[in-house]
């Protein structure tokens, strides 16, 4: 019975969130490790948002895809270039192969200025750019989710740094008690009132306690380098977690109204809806390659060296160019067909990422509920483990309980001192991913 407690709260401690999310093998001490100033949740939201690459790079992207809406808006406004040209010729000189027209060379230099302006293609042009200013609404969302996402990782790193240094000060109070035992029972088997096997039990969960200290305290520098990493450091920082005292409220009493507000608010949903009208404006443009494109162009200049007999002192003209597409091998027909299929994709992804969000959302739900429900088990759990404990210490030294015994009241004493401060931080934790789930504002 006494190696299956052992066993057990190895466990508990190999399992907790620090062990299992952010690797570490330094085995400093929360006194070594506090030596800045206290930090808190909502100051390490602000370090990260502000340091973190990602935070950087969605910010960009999102900047690019706007550069891009000029980038095709700019089909719709005039193209202007001015022009310096010299020609030397023989005389007579044409150009006689290669073409149908009546290409005269003069002898010449001049310089002038071209203006060109699309006066309609018939929505072709317009389409293209709703859809670019969709896609970086897009982008815009994404930018979001990416915050959302790195909130969240603070959140969990700060509460798992929590949950570890609150688990270091339950193993060191552990020692504590099993030191003292051992010291007593030492002082009772010098004085033949003890066996040596009484002794030998005292020492034994001494070391499992001290073992059980090492490893608490290594989860904790875990933790600490993994807060560091997500705040943006390239370094461990020695950092003093502030905890502020939170109320603990029961979680929503039906899921379904979570589930509604997470598909209003959530930005990876809002992104992927952009997507999807992006698509469609594209599409609309693509099909819109088979209507006519109308445009303007003017020209205008000076000729001063040129041939009096041929060429005037300037020159200008204006024309109107319509261009109307017959065939081209049903090119147009495939951009269509291509458009109108990614579109449908995009609904598609939209439609799972909905399932997937519901599911998340009704995952988050059910976790808060189970540790929720879960607090008052652990805290029944602890006060029994201290009411045997207590019952324990007064058999033993009584001489009516075995050191047995009351190796296995201390042993639940200590499971169930992990077990009620795991539930605590775990409850906040699935309060956070909840939140994030649903796009809760904090």
């Amino acid at each position: 019975m006494r190696f299956f407690f052992a066993v057990t709260l190895s466990y508990l401690l190999w399992c907790s969130p620090a062990n299992a999310q952010m690797p570490g093998n330094s085995a400093a001490s929360p006194a070594q490790a506090q030596t800045g100033a206290p930090l808190t949740l909502a100051q390490a939201e602000a370090i990260a948002l502000k340091n973190n690459p990602q935070i950087t790079i969605g910010k960009l992207r999102a900047l690019e895809a706007w550069q891009y809406v000029r980038e095709t808006r700019s089909a719709l406004l005039p193209t202007a270039s001015l022009n310096l040209t010299g020609v030397t010729t023989e005389n007579n000189t044409r150009i006689a192969a290669g073409f149908l027209n009546n290409p005269a060379v003069f002898q010449r230099a001049a310089g002038g200025a071209t203006l060109s302006q699309l006066i309609t293609d018939f929505g072709r042009t317009a389409n293209l750019v709703a859809g670019s200013e969709l896609q970086a609404k897009a982008e815009d969302q994404n930018a979001a989710a990416t915050r959302a996402d790195i909130v969240l990782a603070v959140d969990q790193s700060f509460y798992t740094t929590l949950e570890t240094k609150a688990l270091v000060l339950v193993a060191q109070s552990t020692v504590g008690a099993r030191q003292a035992l051992v010291d007593r029972v030492q002082a009772l088997t010098s004085a033949k009132l003890k066996s040596d096997l009484d002794l030998s039990f005292a020492q034994v969960d001494l070391a499992r306690a001290k073992l059980l200290l090492l490893e608490a305290e290594n989860n904790y520098q875990a933790s600490l380098a993994g807060l560091s990493a997500v705040l943006g450091y390239p370094d461990e920082r020695n950092l003093e977690i502030a905890e502020e005292a939170q109320a603990i409220a029961p979680p929503a009493p039906d899921v379904q109204p979570l589930i509604l507000q997470a598909w209003q608010q959530r930005p990876e949903i809002a992104a992927l809806q952009f997507q999807v009208q992006s698509a469609a404006k594209n599409a609309s443009a693509e099909h819109d390659l088979w209507r006519p494109s109308i445009s303007a162009l003017g020209v205008a200049g000076v000729t001063p060296v040129r041939d009096d007999r041929i060429l005037t002192s300037w020159y200008g003209a204006v024309g109107v160019n319509v261009n109307i597409p017959v065939f081209n091998g049903f090119l147009f027909n495939a951009r269509a067909k291509a458009a109108d299929l990614q579109t449908e994709v995009n609904r598609q992804k939209l439609l799972d990422l909905r399932n997937n969000v519901a599911r998340d959302v009704r995952i988050a739900w059910q976790d808060t509920n189970r540790a929720y429900q879960r607090l008052s088990v652990t805290h029944q759990m602890f006060e029994q483990a201290n009411l045997a404990l207590s019952l324990g210490q007064q058999r033993y030294n009584l001489g009516l309980g075995s050191i047995v015994e009351l190796s296995q009241a201390e042993l639940g004493k200590t499971e169930a001192d992990i077990a009620d401060t795991d539930a605590k931080y775990q409850y906040h934790m699935t309060q956070i991913v909840l939140a994030f789930t649903t796009s809760a504002p904090k």
